[in-house]
């Protein structure tokens, strides 16, 4: 299983290295068919939030295909404004069997026109402007993460880890996802 992280300049660093984490921590106790890679625009290094420079492993135009696309949150509004990632988001959600975003990452797929009348979250902060500029969203705030078939949005940060971890326990099982919490010494907080 392909799992792309879309990363971008400003992105929240937790919002991607935690579900990288779990997805690698996933893979090295076991899991081996999980592939997690991250993705940006360019080839170019992505200066995320605080400062945290990062490679990423692919670019738009060079990625294997992804079986399950991950975009995070940040500082979002630019990457709202770019025709080519968004084009991007929705041709690769087209092919991919899960499609998820961690904090303000829902607005990027809502924006490419992929959360069309479903039940999503965000980020705390961001709740009432997801709801506000999507007003065909059933937008919630009370859930760390929610699914909608093949689309599942977490809250903000910290979100993203739960979320992870419970794509974990769907494709490896329950006790297999505790383990990997266990591993990283996590306090998963296994329901939405």
């Amino acid at each position: 299983m392909n799992i792309g992280i879309y990363i971008y300049n400003q992105a929240e660093v937790l919002d991607f290295s935690g579900p990288f984490e779990v997805f690698s921590t996933a893979k090295r106790l076991g899991a081996e068919d999980l592939n997690v890679f991250l993705i940006s625009e360019t080839a170019e290094p992505v200066i995320a939030r605080g400062g945290f420079k990062v490679l990423p492993d692919y670019s738009l135009n060079n990625h294997p295909k992804i079986d399950l696309l991950m975009v995070v949150g940040g500082v979002h509004t630019d990457e709202m404004n770019k025709p080519n990632v968004l084009n991007w988001i929705s041709s690769v959600s087209e092919l991919a069997s899960q499609v998820v975003s961690v904090c303000t990452g829902a607005f990027l797929l809502a924006k490419a026109g992929l959360l069309e009348g479903l039940t999503v979250t965000t980020h705390w902060e961001d709740i009432f402007d997801l709801a506000q500029q999507f007003p065909s969203l059933n937008v919630i705030s009370d859930k760390r993460w929610v699914a909608s078939g093949k689309f599942t949005t977490s809250g903000g940060i910290s979100a993203g880890i739960d979320m992870s971890l419970h794509l974990v326990s769907v494709h490896n099982g329950l006790q297999f996802a505790k383990k990997v919490a266990r591993q990283m010494e996590y306090s998963w907080l296994e329901c939405t």
